[in-house]
């Protein structure tokens, strides 16, 4: 509209937004996740769960358009469903040019008896009540990708649950729930071809260049805009650092829950480095931009689950903490990266296939997530509510209370994101931090401590850190624990000692032990 190159104009404000990325690690704005608590990391991320669900399904009903069900199936209507290839009747320039380069004469051509891709080799027309956009209707291919959708849904899920089967030995059903999304696809990839049914397959460029022609491996971030766009652009880059701020905080604020059990430390300064060095080179590049994975680094969290093997009859196996290494992650990325010497494979992956994957990931996401357990409560009789936490120390209205405006703040995220206002979306997620932080005016510290967490207080902090150390102090004496403060290098580190196990290991112990036993025995034994 304004004669700009989209381009040139994208590339400057990755740049900026780049710039300020970095920026905030200079400055230690990563500190300020201590403020992102669940009710923030919930209704972000259940947004993201939404989206995926939402776009699949979308994906399927549009196939609808392109495969319409046959109506007229009648014998009688037979005759008249029909698609037929015929001259075009006012072919285009760009038409009479090819026909011309390619040495195709139009009147010795008998047009009718053409096949689907020779007539549109030759830009002919279709013509016929059973004509779509590409061709004659196939009446199969809609149903068939239905089939295909949802029991690639159906297949991952009872994979991924194979694990707690009773059949097979437990490595076989460990690794099968490990590979069940690979071996869904695999399977229904395989069923496809053996049937033939031209379902919509995965689109994949022969070769390795960007897509389009007019356009070199990188991008000039002035090109043909005026100068003033390099400066001007500075806004929307601060809006765009917003979203990929909180996007890729929240999703580590989520991985680095105490639930996990993880016991390596959080990087929260070098993903956000390594995000920001990114998206300038993906910019200049014009590639999509590198941001964090919100449900795909979910699903890889849940699928590093360790559980426990022995348990009784049944009884859940227990969960013992995340396998924290590097290999899956890497590994992952360079498969990811291999894909582009796989495209002679990757083009018989039918849509719909992975129009299922996006939509299990998106609902198995789900799980864990405490707001959806709290929305299934509205619903429930108090006698059939299972035994949350939370539910015995917060009466069941503060509950209700606390999802309601939840809820609200996703219902109005996703009428943010889809409106025409959508350029207001960073603001509104930065915004659930506040919302947060006015409902410690409408619930107890005590409530907000059992259904979220508590935000730090600036002026309070060293008040309740003292407090705290105070309270962990008489506890210690009460259980006959001493705290020992030591010097050198384990000042830092303040340990915990027994006297009763210290001086049954130490030679005073044992000598005292020795004495009470001498005295303590009779002059007759």
């Amino acid at each position: 509209e304004y004669g700009l190159s989209y381009l040139s104009l994208r590339a400057c404000i990755g740049l900026w937004t780049a710039f300020l990325c970095l920026l905030l690690v200079a400055t230690d704005a990563s500190s300020l996740v201590c403020y992102i608590t669940r009710f923030t990391e919930e209704a972000f991320a259940s947004l993201i769960c939404i989206i995926f669900i939402y776009e699949a399904l979308e994906k399927l009903i549009h196939l609808g358009e392109t495969y319409p069900i046959n109506m007229n199936n009648n014998l009688e209507k037979l005759t008249i469903y029909r698609c037929s290839c015929i001259e075009p009747a006012n072919p285009s320039n760009a038409t009479l040019q090819y026909w011309e380069q390619n040495n195709i004469s139009a009147p010795e051509i008998f047009w009718e008896a053409l096949e689907v891709q020779d007539c549109i080799e030759k830009k002919g027309e279709f013509v016929g009540s059973a004509c779509g956009p590409h061709g004659p209707y196939v009446p199969d291919v809609l149903f068939w990708s239905i089939v295909l959708f949802f029991s690639t849904v159906a297949m991952s899920a009872f994979l991924k649950e194979f694990k707690t089967s009773r059949y097979f030995p437990t490595k076989v059903r460990a690794i099968i729930s490990d590979f069940a999304v690979f071996i869904t696809i695999f399977t229904m990839v395989l069923v496809d071809y053996i049937l033939g049914v031209p379902s919509p397959k995965l689109k994949v460029p022969n070769v390795f260049k960007p897509t389009r022609d007019d356009r070199g491996w990188f991008i000039n971030p002035l090109g043909p805009n005026p100068w003033w766009t390099c400066v001007i652009t500075v806004v929307p880059a601060l809006l765009c650092t917003i979203l990929i701020f909180m996007d890729q905080q929240i999703t580590a604020v989520i991985i680095n829950r105490k639930e996990h059990k993880l016991k390596k430390g959080c990087g929260y300064h070098l993903d956000l480095f390594i995000v920001g060095v990114m998206l300038g080179v993906c910019s200049l590049m014009g590639l999509p931009w590198f941001v964090a994975a919100t449900v795909l680094s979910i699903t890889h969290v849940n699928s590093l689950k360790l559980e426990s093997e022995c348990s009784a009859p049944g009884e859940q196996p227990k969960f013992l903490g995340i396998r924290e290494q590097r290999v899956t992650g890497l590994m992952i990325f360079l498969l990811m990266g291999c894909s582009v010497f796989m495209t002679s494979v990757l083009k018989f992956i039918p849509m719909p296939v992975l129009y299922g994957v996006f939509l299990y990931m998106g609902a198995s996401s789900l799980r864990g997530i405490q707001f959806f357990d709290r929305l299934r409560l509205f619903g429930m009789p108090a006698k059939h509510q299972p035994d949350f936490i939370y539910l015995r120390h917060v009466p069941l209205r503060k509950v209700h209370l606390f999802t309601i405006i939840q809820l609200s703040c996703l219902v109005l995220l996703w009428v943010i994101k889809t409106s025409r206002a959508a350029i207001v979306f960073p603001m509104m997620v930065l915004a659930l931090v506040f919302i947060r932080k006015l409902l410690d005016f409408i619930f107890t510290k005590r409530d907000l401590s059992w259904l979220d967490d508590l935000m730090p207080e600036s002026k309070k902090k060293k008040l309740e850190d003292a407090e705290r150390e105070e309270e962990q102090s008489i506890l210690a004496e009460e259980e006959g624990i001493v705290q020992v403060p030591l010097e050198g290098h384990y000042k830092d580190d303040p340990s915990t000692v027994n006297i009763t196990d210290e001086m049954s290991k130490g030679s005073f112990g044992n000598t005292w032990n020795s004495k009470t036993d001498l005295n303590s025995k009779s002059p007759l034994s």
